[in-house]
């Protein structure tokens, strides 16, 4: 077997001191994860986090900078994550979009009620993401440079 990286997505959106999360079905279990997701052929770490976003709340975004770059190796599926975590305003929210297989819904929490649901968490990033924000750690949106042939 072929072992390789999983490079995905992440996005925190917070207003009025709550943050978007999604609800969803993960190998059998209802779990809250930040919008998030793989990137797809041909698509920037910008693009992929603005589609996610849309598929899996209903909400339009723009990013405005890099929370950080994560590693993470799940115990349930031995599956290595590497995650780029944006932080993005919320823009326009369509309630009509049909919402992501797998995604019950779309709520906002304060980091007390994620912190709560711990063991209902997708990943320990879920957490450390929102501290990482708290904190004021940024990164400019330039920091990715992308180049196509």
């Amino acid at each position: 077997m072929v072992w390789y990286p999983h490079a995905t997505v992440a996005v925190i959106v917070e207003q009025e001191g709550k943050f978007l999360l999604v609800e969803e079905h993960s190998s059998g279990q209802i779990v809250f994860n930040q919008p998030a997701g793989h990137i797809e052929e041909d698509e920037s770490f910008v693009q992929a986090a603005c589609r996610e976003t849309l598929e899996e709340t209903a909400w339009h975004i723009r990013p405005q900078a890099l929370v950080g770059f994560y590693v993470y190796k799940s115990g349930s599926n031995n599956t290595t994550y590497h995650r780029a975590c944006f932080i993005a305003d919320a823009i326009r929210h369509e309630p009509d979009l049909k919402l992501d297989e797998g995604i019950i819904r779309a709520v906002w929490m304060t980091r007390d009620e994620v912190a709560a649901q711990a063991e209902k968490l997708r990943s320990p990033m879920v957490l450390q993401c929102i501290d990482d924000y708290l904190a004021g750690q940024r990164y400019p949106l330039e920091l990715i440079h992308e180049h196509s042939n």
